[in-house]
């Protein structure tokens, strides 16, 4: 497995991954090259893929740099331990249902945290899918050193009333919700 930056190279795989974990209308080309510019700061790309030997898009972490995403109504930060303006954002994950459980998820975080403590961060934060099959969004974030700051009723509902977002769980009235944690670098 190899860990790489995520590049054009590798955008149809990704929003096919996106769209079969999360659910249709997840991602798409626009949304994907607005992630990578919002992870990219000093030159450094915090978004990566894990390529299997044929280069194979296996799994995918995209982040935004601190002061590179907006701090919406899902965010407590009075809550986190780190100023607005050192908290990086994990935006999203996912991985191929034949590939989970290899340990892919964690080494594509350790990735994306190595390149955002070089632009500055010195925590991040996430919304994490709640009802992930066996909420395994949640406890592959704790054992990474993740904490729980609050939980979020009906967080991806706003895409679906919007975007046309499908749940895999909801259909296209998402009620997940969604858990906010955070991981310092310190």
């Amino acid at each position: 497995m190899n860990i790489k930056p995520l590049t054009p190279d590798y955008y149809d795989a990704v929003i096919a991954l996106g769209n079969l974990v999360h659910g249709d209308n997840y991602l798409d080309a626009e949304g994907l090259q607005a992630m990578i510019t919002k992870g990219t700061k000093f030159g450094l790309n915090a978004c990566f893929v894990a390529v299997d030997e044929n280069n194979q898009v296996c799994g995918f972490r995209t982040s935004y740099a601190a002061g590179q995403w907006p701090i919406d109504k899902w965010c407590t930060p009075t809550l986190w331990p780190v100023a607005q303006a050192d908290m990086a954002y994990f935006k999203c994950s996912a991985i191929a249902p034949a590939a989970q459980g290899q340990g892919i998820g964690p080494q594509l975080l350790k990735a994306a945290v190595a390149v955002l403590k070089q632009q500055g961060a010195r925590a991040g934060v996430a919304h994490l899918w709640q009802q992930s099959p066996g909420n395994a969004a949640v406890k592959y974030f704790t054992k990474a050193g993740g904490n729980l700051v609050r939980l979020h009723d009906d967080r991806w509902l706003p895409l679906c009333i919007e975007e046309g977002y499908i749940c895999t769980i909801c259909g296209n009235e998402c009620h997940c919700q969604a858990a906010e944690m955070v991981i310092s670098f310190e």
